[in-house]
């Protein structure tokens, strides 16, 4: 059962006529208006297409774009983020992290403080203590995702109910940092946080469905019209489900079923059943989500070449890959015989081609039937590696927002990395130019889900107001492959390509106006979604003071 097919559209489309007038359409350089019927494109052309229209929104101006469409994210964890002890829009700064802590532990009774959002460039070597935390409140665990959600940040009371001590050893797939005595500090990368987070009371189904309708208005209101969810666990895919019955899934989802990188093969079949049974909606259970290492900035990044230490000497440490590759190869060709889109999680370059090799292999003993398994993040690429996405159709799949200078870069990953693999981050211009399919996502909320920020960055490799200096410029691409990533590329990515993606006669009418045309990058930083349609229906509108 391949990730293809009609996705339910019928009972979801406007059958109201609705025409955009008097602005420019993205892909059409000589028309100004786009009439919408029964949810779908009927017309492109002049002005005089919208006549006859029961509504005309005049953009004065203004582009008209296809609905973005995030290729890597996780609205639903973003939602409930949101409305928990939320740091990721707070200055980098460990002061300012201890007061947002603290504001809402005197305003939360639940028995856990958790949150997430802090940065790691706010800490030493990017470790927090729990001496910190217990500061602020002692009474309480507290546990806090770092923005990259490879760490957490705990207190002694969450160390104390975890029985974390200094006998504890560290997990295969992960970290407990600790002081020059071997005592946890208060911070546990990778798989070690694990050992914290099981004692967390679970969520109920409708805390979960909250958060996915959280996550989908913050998604709407940039524009974002579907994307890939990379991480559903069952409670998260049975929310999806139960949200999609009651008709308030207004996006388009791909949910990728969490593969537990401790478990089996005995994992496809469970999978099989879980997708098998999922209603026809806009949810479709269809791929599956593998972590194959973690991130360079805590050197988990599954490198060929070995890290450094701070004076610039090779430790020996290549990272971790998460899962055996001959495990690997095994278990994604059985997904690809079950009708699994196999996605990702590679930021090392020995991670991306462990993942490539098990899609060969895949390939080998299967044949090849356009699945598009894709590769998220792609920190590292070695070059010999660039031209197999396109020989296998593995999608490349990137997180532009991460291809610019920072904290986080130039003080945690480039002094820390080989300097060959340092110059080759992020390396967008040579996928596209080896023939990789270029899908965009953001991995909220790891980062901003708004894709014109995404899309300033691709094209310029800096952040809005920061220093000239761009992060590897010869690594820029054009504002139109930008666009593509996050339009058609992603669509792509999806098997939606074919319905969706452009402003083209009978496509959904999954569109986004944006309030100034976007030619630089400059333009894209300062640009806003004033309006977002999901098949015919207006579902978001900015208000204008």
């Amino acid at each position: 059962m391949p990730a293809t097919g009609d996705w339910g559209l019928s009972s979801t489309i406007s059958v109201m006529s609705i025409a955009f007038a008097n602005g420019t359409i993205h892909g059409h350089p000589n028309a100004s208006a786009v009439l919408v019927s029964e949810g779908r494109i009927a017309n492109v052309g002049a002005d005089d297409v919208a006549s006859g229209a029961d509504e005309v929104i005049d953009l004065a101006g203004r582009p008209l774009f296809p609905g973005f469409q995030d290729s890597h994210a996780h609205p639903s964890m973003a939602g409930l983020e949101l409305v928990s002890c939320y740091l990721a829009e707070t200055d980098s700064d460990e002061a300012a992290y201890l007061a947002v802590v603290a504001e809402y532990a005197a305003r939360s009774d639940k028995p856990w403080i958790t949150g997430a959002g802090w940065s790691m460039e706010a800490f030493d070597r990017g470790i927090p203590t729990a001496a910190a935390l217990d500061a602020v409140v002692s009474d309480r665990p507290v546990m806090l995702w770092n923005a990259d959600h490879h760490g957490v940040w705990v207190n002694t009371k969450a160390l104390e109910i975890a029985g974390i001590t200094a006998d504890t050893p560290d997990p295969e797939d992960g970290r407990i940092d600790r002081d020059e005595r071997g005592n946890p500090i208060g911070s546990l990368q990778e798989g070690a946080a694990d050992l914290v987070d099981r004692h967390i009371p679970k969520l109920s189904a409708e805390e979960r469905i909250e958060g996915i309708l959280a996550g989908q208005a913050y998604d709407l209101a940039l524009g974002i019209t579907a994307w890939h969810d990379a991480y559903v666990d069952p409670a998260t895919h049975d929310a999806y489900v139960t949200l999609d019955g009651r008709g308030g899934l207004i996006g388009a989802v791909i949910g990728g079923l969490w593969w537990e990188r401790d478990g089996g093969e005995e994992q496809v079949g469970e999978f099989v059943a879980r997708r098998d049974a999922t209603p026809t909606g806009r949810y479709r259970a269809t791929a599956v989500k593998i972590m194959l290492d973690g991130v360079a900035e805590n050197y988990t990044a599954s490198m060929l070449t070995s890290y450094l230490d701070g004076k610039g000497t090779p430790t020996g440490n290549h990272g971790i890959d998460f899962i055996d590759p001959d495990d690997l190869k095994r278990y994604v060709t059985l997904l690809d015989a079950a009708g699994f889109q196999c996605h990702f999680h590679a930021l090392g370059d020995r991670a991306v081609r462990n993942g490539l090799d098990a899609i060969e292999a895949a390939i080998s003993a299967n044949g090849q039937h356009d699945l598009r398994h894709h590769l998220a993040h792609l920190q590292v690429v070695d070059p010999s590696d660039m031209p197999r996405f396109a020989a296998l159709g593995a999608g490349a799949n990137a997180q532009p927002l991460w291809a610019r200078h920072e904290d986080q870069m130039d003080v945690l990953t480039i002094p820390f990395l080989n300097p060959d693999a340092a110059g080759r981050q992020y390396p967008w211009r040579s996928l596209l130019d080896a023939g990789a399919p270029l899908g965009f996502g953001s991995d909220w909320p790891v980062s901003s889900p708004d894709p014109l920020l995404g899309i300033g960055t691709a094209v310029s490799r800096t952040r809005p107001g920061a220093r000239p200096d761009p992060f590897l410029p010869e690594q820029r691409i054009t504002m139109a492959e930008a666009i593509a990533a996050y339009t058609v590329g992603s669509a792509w990515i999806g098997h939606r390509e074919t319905h969706t993606g452009r402003i083209k006669v009978g496509f959904d009418a999954d569109l986004a106006v944006v309030d100034r045309p976007i030619e630089t990058a400059e333009d894209a930083f300062a640009a806003s979604v004033d309006m977002t349609m999901v098949l015919g229906e207006v579902v978001y509108e900015r208000s204008r003071k």
